[in-house]
């Protein structure tokens, strides 16, 4: 199991931060009771959840200790966070609200999970999630191009690697168990600044697996190697790096 930096990944937190408030404009709920955040990372997406509804409970869950020792900051009477598999979830009760922010690419075959969250659901409940849609991007290519390297590949066969539907394919799955949907997705243009922006953005998410599996020194050259070829693909600018960013946001009601 990879380990979670939570400081690396909150340096770019403004930017992780917009697909999460896009993707809660197009969630109506009106007074949930019960809102379960699946991969809620370091929290404080999370937390903000209560300021939009007060009156809730709101339950973070995230596999990594690293992330839910960092939340724990965010903990209060309403809010509250537990390490857990979102595989291994099971609600006691309905649930008025199900979201999950950047995390369900990580779990192999979770659209065979989809009519389980869909039956946990209140009647007038919602299941909002995101996912990124990036994975042909050059950021992703290069990536999986060097990981194929015979000085790199032998030590990365365990390697997990993430992956997502596009929307049509979650509309069609959560229409077929009876939800209305709202699926789309968005194409944001990230502006970094700083030396190997692209870089110290996946570092912390998609090539995190990757550079902890190497060894040290192998590592040092791979991350060398890598930084060169996304600096390559994402060239500076006079104002900043442009990294595009496609996202797949679903939102279903039953």
């Amino acid at each position: 199991m990879t380990v979670w930096d939570p400081s690396r990944y909150l340096e770019f937190a403004d930017e992780r931060s917009r697909p999460f408030v896009d993707l809660l404009s197009r969630v109506h709920a009106a007074d949930p009771k019960l809102v379960v955040d699946l991969g809620c990372g370091p929290g404080q997406l999370t937390a903000s959840l209560a300021k939009r509804w007060p009156g809730a409970h709101i339950v973070g869950l995230d596999s990594s200790s690293e992330m839910i020792m960092r939340a724990a900051e965010f903990a209060g009477p309403h809010v509250r966070f537990l390490v857990l598999d979102l595989r291994d979830w099971r609600p006691d009760t309905g649930v008025d609200m199900i979201i999950s922010n950047a995390t369900l690419q990580w779990v192999p075959g979770h659209r065979a999970l989809l009519p389980s969250l869909v039956s946990w659901l209140n009647p007038d409940g919602w299941l909002a999630f995101q996912v990124p849609g990036n994975f042909d991007e050059p950021s992703h290519r290069l990536l999986r191009q060097l990981s194929a390297d015979p000085r790199y590949a032998p030590m990365l066969t365990e390697v997990a690697w993430p992956a997502a539907a596009d929307a049509a394919s979650y509309l069609d799955d959560l229409a077929d168990l009876g939800c209305s949907v709202d699926a789309w997705e968005t194409t944001y243009l990230h502006v970094l600044s700083g030396p190997n922006p692209v870089f110290r953005w996946i570092s912390g998410t998609g090539a995190r697996p990757v550079l902890q599996a190497l060894p040290k020194d192998r590592r040092a050259q791979f991350v060398s190697e890598y930084q060169e070829l996304l600096n390559e693909a994402y060239p500076a600018r006079p104002y900043g790096t442009v990294l595009p960013f496609r996202r797949i946001f679903v939102v279903a009601h039953p």
